[in-house]
């Protein structure tokens, strides 16, 4: 499950993580941001402890939301520290989206299994 989380939280929960972070920024009123969240819960279950999965309420975040230039909805950033690695907008279908996740989840197991000795 992923955690929501407000613009007071972010610095802590986001940018000061130990591990790379997903952030879904939504609104209530936004359609496709309901119907791709399960797909995120699911990429969340799978690699929950390499990635870590936070929901923002863009309408609740107006501060986060003119700071990362949002422009449509949901809109997914990825955070690695301070930085954003990947952004994710403009949705194309469930296929373009299970894809874009499927790279990220390869691209961190692959550095997990590197790191092992």
């Amino acid at each position: 499950m992923s955690l929501s989380i407000s613009e007071q939280r972010f610095k802590k929960d986001v940018l000061e993580s130990d591990v790379p972070v997903l952030v879904n920024f939504w609104a209530p009123w936004c359609g496709v941001c309901h119907l791709i969240h399960p797909m995120l819960v699911q990429f969340h279950t799978e690699f929950g402890d390499r990635v870590k999965l936070v929901d923002i309420n863009a309408d609740e975040s107006l501060k986060l939301a003119s700071t990362y230039r949002l422009t449509t909805l949901p809109t997914l950033l990825l955070f690695d520290g301070h930085q954003v690695v990947q952004r994710i907008e403009g949705f194309h279908g469930r296929d373009t989206l299970r894809n874009t996740l499927s790279e990220i989840a390869v691209r961190y197991r692959q550095d997990c299994s590197i790191a092992v000795p």
